[in-house]
């Protein structure tokens, strides 16, 4: 498996795999044909279908317009054999093509091509299971952040440090800013009055009301082109900041455990990424909320102490109740209903928290086998229900 840094990534929304990856391959290409001077760039299938919502030909415009002309053209129709975001960067110097490149952004932000040996990934965990991972955890009397440790090295802290830096102040932006977000749904920001009518409850309602706050915070700074963390995605990044800000916020845990829960989610997420997809287009959005509450349960679990197998039942449970949740984003946007599930995927976590504390850890569905349940649902559900705005709630 390959680094966390490649799960967590910095950047700006709305989209890991229609902003974040688009604007990568921009940038690769203009390594690739340094003397082009015009550019056609083809966007295929579920890239296409939602990009304009997702500001993808913007992304790709940011970067090679500062070299020539760019031509953006739409095939959401048609389907590329190797992943529904596909994309063909074409290089002119005149009337002379120079160069021709067909890549997939993949979810979280990552590139691949059809040849998986094309784009070099680096490896740096020697277990892909959570099963194998636990049991060296309990063999060794350790958790799962000193597996991370062991694999990255003490380096990873600093890079986890900025990770948290970043969901912070993303929480902190988006509970002062108002006003209607980018797009013309005309969809207002919900996270300062949530966050404002809280403070007015007691106890579990004010709790709550403040996890939708910091969720919502997150989110509406994703819609709105903000600085966020990929967690695993941009649609799903308020999920695990809301998480972990509530519980640094209300229950005191320090700076440093925040950090060990983020390894541990961050290595659950790792593990769905490597054996099956955090990408709506090609799972639908269990492959990218679902995942994100399964990091954010694996996460508290951790932080309330629980045992190896109390945080993987946690983890388990969080995906396992996400099982084929379709990506249906209103006119392509990441506001409907995408907002208010990374608000409802935060409460479920911790519910999941709750839920594997109360057990020894023992149950029936390893959470191995719901990432593989996951990804068959995924390549069931039909495409019109996994980010092409064409059915579902996008419908309406």
């Amino acid at each position: 498996m390959e680094s966390l840094r490649e799960i967590y990534r910095i950047g700006n929304g709305p989209s890991s795999s229609h902003t974040m990856g688009p604007r990568k391959a921009a940038e690769l290409f203009i390594g690739r044909a340094p003397e082009a001077d015009r550019f056609v760039v083809t966007l295929y299938g579920s890239l296409a279908a939602t990009g304009k919502g997702h500001l993808t030909d913007k992304a790709i415009e940011d970067v090679l317009t500062q070299r020539g002309d760019v031509e953006i053209v739409w095939m959401p129709d048609e389907f590329l054999p190797f992943h529904p975001n596909g994309m063909r960067f074409e290089g002119y110097k005149g009337d002379v093509r120079i160069d021709d490149w067909t890549v997939f952004s993949v979810g979280g932000g990552k590139l691949a091509e059809e040849n998986a040996d094309a784009l070099p990934v680096e490896h740096v965990y020697d277990m892909s299971t959570i099963a194998d991972i636990q049991r060296w955890c309990i063999d060794n009397g350790c958790t799962y952040w000193e597996y991370v440790e062991r694999c990255e090295g003490k380096q990873i802290w600093d890079y986890l440090e900025e990770v948290w830096s970043v969901m912070k102040a993303a929480i902190e932006r988006g509970l002062e800013a108002e006003g209607a977000l980018p797009g013309g749904l005309g969809v207002r920001r919900k996270a300062a009055a949530y966050y404002i009518k809280a403070r007015g409850y007691v106890d579990t309602m004010r709790n709550r009301g403040l996890l939708y706050s910091y969720a919502l915070a997150t989110s509406e700074e994703n819609a709105a082109g903000g600085v966020i963390v990929t967690a695993p995605t941009c649609g799903s990044c308020g999920v695990i900041p809301a998480v972990l800000y509530h519980l640094n916020t209300t229950r005191d845990f320090s700076d440093m455990r925040i950090l060990r829960a983020l390894a541990t989610a961050g290595l659950f997420g790792n593990v769905v990424k490597t054996n099956a997809s955090i990408s709506g287009a090609e799972v639908g959005c269990q492959g990218e909320v679902g995942v994100a509450c399964a990091m954010a349960s694996a996460a508290s679990c951790q932080l309330f102490g629980g045992t190896p197998s109390q945080i993987e039942y946690a983890a388990e449970m969080g995906l396992e109740h996400h099982l084929g949740l379709t990506c249906d984003p209103v006119c392509g946007l990441v506001q409907i209903p995408c907002i208010e599930r990374n608000a409802y995927a935060a409460a479920r976590a911790l519910d999941s928290n709750i839920f594997a504390t109360f057990s020894d850890g023992n149950h029936s569905v390893s959470f191995d086998r719901v990432v593989e349940v996951m990804k068959q649902t995924g390549h069931d559900l039909p495409s019109l229900y996994k980010e092409t705005s064409r059915g579902g709630l996008a419908k309406f």
